[in-house]
């Protein structure tokens, strides 16, 4: 049985890691913490990683801010809201009333979107939308902005992410934030490319086998996105969202528009393509049709 004092500081320990005017309720409803306001340690280490990730995205917003008096915010396979609840709760709750400032969760599963928007509404957080919509849907639906200041993407599967940086391209985005997961497409691609330009590339050695096809071809994934993001204007910045004991996909993209195109970034990405024989892929690494930010 625990003593009074060693009660008091872990009573204490929890508060601390609650920053100032988080809200206990929304805490309780995202069950990081229990009906009775305690915290185990799964959610302390899901709390951690959320504020981590509120280090990166709060600069973004706050320049946002300061640069046109509003700011939105779309984050794509929402899921259960964590995040967009989080953000709102943080930083958006302020600015209600004062401005037009809002966040869309993007998620197609019905029932994901019913709940978050019951949610938002017995809180009161009347800046937060959810619609049931792909990413091709929501690039062209009238329920969003034409343009959008920032776009996030957390552990979207496979081409997921991809969709999403074609949706942020599309609408303009000034900021992208994004944890791409379980990229199987291009490794899948560099299996089935056994050509002879392949075959004469000793790197090629690097994906030969299976296990080793998956593990590059998550890394290559990501390379080439970041190569596309600054062909396309975009400054990128990449690392790890939280210790790699907690996730192995931890690789955190933070993509910032400064304008123009970079046509090094977007050759190097042509030159990777052809050397691993992934040439079909090129129409989803340049997305032709996108445009670029203001």
């Amino acid at each position: 049985m625990k003593s009074a004092a060693a009660t008091a500081q872990a009573h204490k320990t929890e508060k601390h890691e609650i920053r100032p005017g988080q809200s206990i309720e929304l805490l309780k409803e995202l069950h990081i913490l229990t009906r009775d306001g305690k915290m185990n340690q799964d959610s302390r280490r899901k709390l951690k990683q959320v504020y981590h990730l509120y280090q990166f995205i709060e600069p973004l917003l706050k320049q946002v801010l300061e640069q046109k008096g509003t700011v939105n915010l779309v984050d794509h396979g929402a899921g259960k809201s964590y995040l967009g609840f989080i953000l709102y709760d943080l930083f958006f709750k302020a600015l209600a009333g004062e401005n037009t400032s809002c966040i869309y969760g993007i998620e197609t599963r019905d029932e994901l979107v019913a709940k978050s928007s019951e949610l938002a509404q017995k809180l009161g957080f009347q800046g937060m939308q959810f619609l049931n919509l792909s990413v091709a849907e929501s690039t062209k639906s009238s329920a969003l902005p034409a343009q959008i200041d920032i776009v996030t993407a957390l552990h979207a599967c496979n081409t997921a992410t991809d969709d999403a940086i074609d949706f942020a391209l599309k609408k303009k985005a000034k900021f992208m934030v994004l944890v791409p997961c379980c990229q199987a497409e291009v490794a899948a691609e560099l299996r089935k490319t056994k050509g002879d330009a392949v075959k004469n590339n000793p790197m090629s050695e690097m994906w030969r086998h299976p296990i080793h096809a998956r593990e590059f071809g998550s890394q290559i994934t990501n390379v080439l996105r970041c190569l596309q993001l600054e062909s396309h204007g975009y400054q990128v910045r990449v690392t790890e969202l939280v210790g790699w004991e907690h996730s192995m996909k931890n690789e955190l993209i933070v993509a910032e528009f400064k304008g123009g195109r970079n046509t090094k970034s977007a050759q190097r990405l042509t030159e990777i393509l052809n050397a691993t024989g992934l040439e079909t892929l090129q129409p989803r690494f340049f997305l032709p049709s996108a445009t670029t930010a203001n």
